[in-house]
């Protein structure tokens, strides 16, 4: 058998650059929600070659953050507000299985520095704050990441986590997810880390998702 060439290596580490590229600045708003994303443009935007764009392009559509219609377009995904339900339950369910093998093996200072980041979210949804302001990857989600002991079931959630919450940023979110529903059970995830408890914690943050409400469609 032929030895292998290095350049199927090289190329797939051009396409994880470019596909985090894209990925950050769709997530951050830079990269509008239905915004045409045109070979020739990302080209000159990435400096690398079409094969290993259009391969960035669609992992990332099977992340759920790409739309593609062959001969048509290829676009920022549109999230559809009868979707944020079943991507919240999804939230909540993988978060509630991440939060119950971490809890028990949290050090002293990361439940002080959870502490304070869940003090701080709460804060900011009693000052009039949204689910859209701090259920955001790079606050409650990315946090557990970190400190998830398990590292199949984090490189699994990884996979996924963009699309999901990305299907939240819809303008009824925050009728689905009332701010007086997450200052209410804030407090009870928050007690639920500080005393170790790792099944309250489970149960807190899948509430939190609402897993624990009967489905319906957003209108």
């Amino acid at each position: 058998m032929p030895v292998p060439q290095t350049a199927p290596a090289e190329r797939t580490l051009i396409r994880d650059r470019v596909a985090d590229t894209i990925r950050s600045a769709i997530l951050d708003g830079t990269l509008e929600a239905g915004e045409r994303l045109h070979d020739d443009q990302l080209i000159a935007w990435l400096g690398a070659s079409r094969t290993p764009i259009r391969e960035a392009l669609a992992h990332l559509a099977d992340e759920g953050l790409v739309e593609m219609a062959a001969n048509r377009y290829t676009r920022v995904a549109l999230p559809d507000p009868e979707e944020v339900l079943d991507a919240l339950h999804t939230l909540g369910i993988l978060f509630g299985g991440i939060i119950r093998v971490t809890v028990p093996v949290m050090t002293d200072r990361d439940v002080t520095r959870t502490v304070v980041r869940l003090d701080s979210e709460l804060e900011r949804l009693r000052e009039g704050g949204t689910a859209r302001v701090v259920l955001t990857l790079d606050g409650a989600y990315n946090a557990w990441l970190r400190l998830c002991p398990n590292q199949i079931l984090v490189d699994t959630v990884s996979r996924v986590i963009s699309g999901l919450a990305f299907k939240l940023r819809v303008d009824s979110v925050g009728e689905l997810i009332p701010s007086e529903h997450l200052i209410e059970l804030y407090p009870v995830f928050r007690d639920a880390i500080i005393e170790r408890d790792p099944v309250a914690a489970e149960l807190a943050i899948e509430a939190i998702h609402m897993v624990d409400r009967t489905a319906k469609t957003i209108d």
